[in-house]
């Protein structure tokens, strides 16, 4: 795990700073996340029918569910030192290339964008994060997102 002050973390500007560990999607974690969202269309949470007639043979993620796991994925890669607070600071572009199966694995590949000084104790910083599917060319997940850091 990389952990650069803010001052270090310009240093990585257009730089791939690292990957996560990988990460199980479990068909538990899908059904949790369809229970707290209400979502409960069939190709995420009916494993039979999903397996019968869904054009992925399995049940797959919702897309949001991959997207929540970036900042979970993303802080086991950086973790700025010497501030107060990393707060997620939302998106600017997001994507779903590929969906993700039961069962596979995925992790965050991050290069920082930029980072910005927004006052005296606020830092902004945007990242290209892919979320990559174990086995597959395609990502699962790619985005542009955003931390702001509070020193």
């Amino acid at each position: 795990m990389l952990t650069p002050t803010l001052e270090e973390l310009n240093d990585y500007k257009g730089k791939v700073i690292g990957h996560s560990p990988w990460q199980t999607i479990s068909q538990d974690m899908i059904q949790a996340f369809a229970d707290a969202t209400g979502d409960h269309q069939w190709i995420h949470v009916d494993v039979e029918r999903a397996r019968r007639e869904s054009p992925w043979g399995s049940p797959v993620a919702h897309g949001f569910l991959t997207v929540s796991l970036i900042p979970k994925l993303n802080t086991q890669v950086l973790q700025v030192s010497g501030i107060s607070a990393s707060i997620n600071y939302g998106l600017n572009k997001l994507r779903f290339p590929s969906a993700v199966k039961s069962g596979s694995d995925i992790r965050t590949r991050m290069e920082l964008l930029d980072v910005t000084r927004v006052d005296d104790h606020r830092y902004l910083a945007s990242y290209h994060t892919t979320v990559e599917i174990k086995g597959e060319e395609k990502p699962a997940c790619v985005a542009e997102n955003l931390v702001m850091y509070v020193s």
